[in-house]
């Protein structure tokens, strides 16, 4: 069986790589300090964000490495299986990083909104490359949270460290919409296919067959993960991939009840819906009429 490294806390995670624990639910990693290591999978049970300085391949989640380059940040959430199969070769990581449990923010401001920092589930090829300047700011937030590890603990400690954490996520996610813009390479294109991909999808069986199509269907067919494939429609449109998937849905309504051939359960069946009371409705939310005041209207 494949040798997975498991890191239930971060007091593990310290010892493997040569840190003291001075909280054992958080801590700022100096990856320089750990010994040379072979190639591993890895467990992880407490969030982490993690700033390579060097361009290497021991990070995989799911089938794809990161693609790291230096000043790459890479976020992973409680539960994740991230790493490369077992190898023999040998690296010495490089790079800083914060790692805390779920159990430091519980109560805190941080703990209320952590679901909001989408990015912790995006996938290894929507990695966050930084400049010079956040960077610096990335090393600022990680030095303050070490200076509270550093101080006497006192009643200000647990809020002081959850905010400086809570505030390095929010400069994360000033710098992925600044990379939502500038990486235009990257993102070019997605928006029509996203679009040709759901004329295609209505144009065939497969809503029949299926059903309507879901965010995560489309997202896994533009080879994106679903939280970035949503922030990015965000981003572009200004509608949730959802809203965007259901106006295209009422495009193609609107064209087919012209032709009268076709009754309205017919219509909403080959849409994919399984009840015609529910295309009423959901066109009527959009439309204002229901799908025969429609055709109605138009004939």
């Amino acid at each position: 069986m494949e040798e997975i490294l498991k890191f239930d806390s971060v007091s593990q995670y310290n010892v493997f790589n040569n840190h003291e624990t001075l909280n054992p639910l958080v801590s700022v990693i100096d990856y320089s300090k750990a010994n040379p290591r072979k190639l591993r999978k890895s467990y992880f049970g407490f969030y982490a964000v993690l700033l390579k300085d060097v361009v290497c391949g021991d990070l995989r989640y799911g089938k794809n490495l990161y693609d790291y380059q230096e000043g790459t940040l890479v976020f992973i959430a409680p539960g994740q299986v991230v790493g490369i199969e077992t190898s023999e070769e040998m690296y010495q990581p490089k790079g800083h990083g914060v790692v805390f449990h779920p159990d430091l923010i519980k109560g805190t401001s941080l703990g209320r909104n952590i679901d909001e920092y989408t990015f912790f589930s995006y996938n290894v090829n929507e990695a966050l490359h930084v400049s010079e300047r956040e960077r610096q700011l990335v090393l600022d937030c990680f030095s303050k949270i070490r200076y509270e590890l550093e101080h006497a603990v006192d009643k200000h400690s647990k809020t002081l460290i959850a905010d400086n954490i809570e505030l390095l996520l929010n400069y994360c996610v000033r710098f992925y919409d600044r990379q939502f813009i500038t990486r235009d390479n990257a993102h070019k294109g997605i928006l029509e296919k996203f679009e040709a991909l759901l004329k295609e999808y209505f144009a065939s069986g497969r809503p029949q067959e299926i059903g309507l199509p879901s965010v995560s269907y489309c997202a896994s067919q533009l080879n994106l993960s679903p939280n970035y494939f949503g922030d990015l429609v965000k981003k572009e449109t200004g509608k949730s991939a959802h809203e965007f998937i259901q106006l295209k849905l009422i495009d193609v309504a609107k064209e087919r009840m012209f032709d009268a051939t076709k009754s309205v359960s017919e219509i909403a069946y080959a849409l994919g819906f399984k009840y015609p009371q529910h295309f009423a409705r959901v066109f009527k939310q959009h439309v204002g009429l229901t799908p025969l005041e429609y055709r109605s209207s138009k004939n």
